[in-house]
């Protein structure tokens, strides 16, 4: 089965183009299917998986209290797997097949304030090159609603200051435009004359965003940064690498951008993922009118 497994991860790596937290993912929930086939139905190939034994691996998730999302990304996993092994001829049927996605409660995405996120902005040291860099990726985070591991991928000619716009690779490999505002152009190019060449040193690294050591910053290094600045700029809510996304687009839709031109910039594939902002702006609506009208 681990034979199996390795042969599935190079294809959804090298073929399909996922990202390196999509792979790890991927990855670590199958490791646990194929544990719970071997460890507790005791079978030694996965000819052997029927559509009963996905079930008792599922309920063990649901007896693990496990949420709906996260049963519904194993069964995504176990799906596609048995897929894969369909196509390769490796097995002749696929038992995943009619297995139902659990339908859960979908969350609305915290998003900051305006007032919050100019704070936050703010919030990096102009003095040396580090707030330079994280000014620059703070700015363009919250001008492009790329994700954090799109910012980090980012070499240095994918973004184009003269013309106003960066250009990134998303999930599946598929490329996209964003604009840029003249904020994060200014951050940007800052950092780029002066914040970067330091971090870069004698380094050769088409990275845009460096650490230390001048190499391309890590995504759980942009965390770190993250939570520095949050306390710096005195947040208390819940803060992710994917707040200023979430912000970026319920902020755009808010001052009456189109849901189709939002849907492109944060490279959605369906617009029904595109359309939880526009309830995010409807409860924010709600909160406001609650707080200021008088006969609320």
């Amino acid at each position: 089965m681990e034979d199996q497994l390795k042969d599935y991860m190079h294809y959804m790596l090298v073929e399909k183009g996922l990202s390196q937290n999509t792979i790890v993912s991927y990855e670590r929930d199958l490791k646990s299917y194929i544990k719970y086939l071997q460890k507790v139905e005791q079978l030694s190939s996965l000819a052997e998986v029927t559509r009963l034994h996905i079930i008792g691996f599922l309920q063990g998730l649901k007896d693990a209290n496990k949420s709906s999302k996260t049963m519904a990304r194993h069964i995504a996993s176990v799906r596609s797997f048995h897929q894969f092994l369909l196509r390769e001829r490796v097995l002749e049927r696929d038992p995943s097949v009619h297995i139902e996605t659990p339908q859960g409660e979908r969350r609305l995405p915290k998003v900051l304030s305006v007032a919050e996120v100019e704070a936050l902005l703010d919030a990096p040291k102009q003095g040396g090159a580090f707030g330079l860099r994280d000014k620059a990726m703070l700015e363009l985070l919250y001008a492009t609603g790329l994700r954090v591991s799109e910012l980090i991928q980012l070499d240095i000619s994918d973004v184009h200051l003269t013309m106003g716009f960066v250009r990134c690779l998303g999930k599946g490999r598929k490329e996209r435009i964003i604009p840029l505002g003249n904020l994060a152009i200014e951050a940007v190019g800052r950092y780029i004359e002066r914040g970067r060449r330091e971090l870069l040193g004698k380094n050769a690294t088409d990275a845009l965003f460096l650490n230390l050591r001048g190499e391309r910053l890590s995504r759980q290094g942009f965390w770190k940064i993250l939570k520095g600045m949050a306390k710096e700029a005195r947040i208390e809510k819940e803060l992710t690498p994917h707040t200023l996304r979430h912000s970026f687009a319920t902020h755009l839709l808010e001052n009456g951008a189109d849901l189709r031109a939002v849907q492109e910039m944060l490279g959605h594939a369906d617009i029904s993922t595109t359309q939880i902002y526009t309830h995010v702006s409807k409860a924010r609506m709600k909160d406001v009118y609650k707080q200021f009208h008088p006969r609320a």
